[in-house]
């Protein structure tokens, strides 16, 4: 069993309440104050589970810088007011942030009993990690297009 300290423990709730709170956000309509929230426990969260030094080394590193700029933006255009904008800024950073991590995912879910039996079949096993990324990537755009025509047809687009 993997032992914690008592700041990562700190850190795994501070990351899960940010989650939570981001995707409570994102289902009432972008409230900005839950986005808000949400954002700013995920990314103190996540200093406390790595530390403040490799929080700054993993984000500020010369070949993430695109990927950096899009997350933090996204979580500045959410801070400021404009939810929309900022999460769709926000994903699109964080795929970009974290697509080196999607292959050792991957490989960590095809050795759980169910699922990796199941990602072993001929016609999905042959498939490479970077076309599921796009896939979920297309997915989430799909849904942020109900929203945001949800949003429109409701009249308050960004307020």
């Amino acid at each position: 069993m993997i032992s914690l300290t008592d700041s990562q423990k700190i850190g795994m709730g501070l990351t899960g309440f940010g989650v939570f709170f981001l995707f409570f956000g994102m289902m009432l309509f972008f409230d900005k104050a839950l986005l808000a929230i949400g954002n700013i426990l995920f990314v103190s969260g996540l200093s406390f589970v790595i530390g403040l030094e490799r929080t700054f080394r993993f984000f500020f590193q010369r070949h993430k810088a695109k990927a950096t700029s899009f997350f933090l933006g996204g979580v500045f255009v959410v801070l400021i007011g404009w939810p929309i904008i900022g999460v769709v800024l926000e994903i699109y950073g964080f795929f970009l942030l974290f697509r080196g991590f999607f292959p050792v995912a991957v490989g960590f879910i095809r050795r759980i009993p169910v699922l990796g039996s199941l990602l072993s079949l001929p016609g999905i096993r042959t498939v490479s990690v970077e076309p599921l990324v796009c896939t979920v990537l297309a997915f989430f755009i799909l849904v942020f297009g109900w929203y945001f025509l949800a949003l429109l047809m409701a009249g308050n687009f960004f307020f």
